[in-house]
């Protein structure tokens, strides 16, 4: 008798599944993402403001961070690269490990992180990194962690250097729309935070293909609505 294996799935809010052994890159939309990273947390879900920050937000940071210290524009594709960055995280279960503990997760975690990576990439047609573009990158996302460390968390400066090894000045400026009612910084409601991400998400998608329609390029929510 075969032994069946453990149950490896994940179900959206559209309900579709997602097998995280297999991960098809047709198994989620773009509001299944949107939703997922919008509740998922960076810091450990830890905040000195009423609500976490979500790692939606954070990647709308990173983003904007990126396009602010980019001399010639970002393409559709670079930039949907930046938003897509810890897509991941939305599709592993909503799980952003604080820095001290990914090295204790082992190669299994490490593993299915590749295999959803891939999935992404396949679903998105994202351009590979170069090292240099890379580098930039990881300066962007480590100076969105740096300011949200201090204005969202509420470390304070010399404690950046000495407890958390960042050495990057932290923004001032909140580099996002502030939305109505809010100051900068300040973590957005989840509902917010998807609407924002899944409306960035998809004007970059149409961006990209007003530029360069691509033959092989599958709207999977489209054809999900056909079905």
């Amino acid at each position: 008798m075969n032994k069946q294996l453990p149950r490896a799935w994940i179900m959206f809010r559209s309900g579709n599944r997602l097998n995280l052994l297999d991960p098809a890159p047709n198994a989620w939309t773009e509001t299944d993402l949107a939703t997922g990273l919008s509740r998922t947390y960076r810091w450990g879900g830890h905040s000195c403001w009423d609500l976490p920050l979500s790692v939606a937000q954070h990647s709308l940071t990173v983003l904007a961070i990126r396009q602010q210290l980019t001399p010639s524009p970002l393409s559709p594709g670079e930039a949907l690269r930046e938003l897509l960055h810890d897509a991941t995280e939305a599709l592993i279960g909503g799980f952003d490990p604080i820095t001290p503990l990914k090295p204790h997760l082992g190669e299994g975690y490490a593993e299915i992180n590749r295999r959803l990576q891939a999935a992404v990439n396949l679903r998105y047609d994202l351009p590979p990194w170069t090292v240099a573009i890379h580098r930039q990158h990881k300066h962007a996302d480590r100076l969105a962690a740096a300011s949200e460390a201090l204005h969202v968390v509420g470390w304070r400066k010399p404690a950046l250097r000495r407890d958390l090894g960042i050495t990057l000045k932290p923004l001032d400026e909140d580099p996002l729309n502030v939305p109505a009612g809010m100051a900068p910084w300040e973590p957005w409601p989840a509902h917010l935070a998807a609407e924002r991400f899944e409306e960035t998400l998809r004007g970059l998608i149409r961006a990209r293909q007003e530029i360069s329609p691509s033959p092989g390029h599958i709207d999977y929510d489209q054809v999900e609505a056909a079905e």
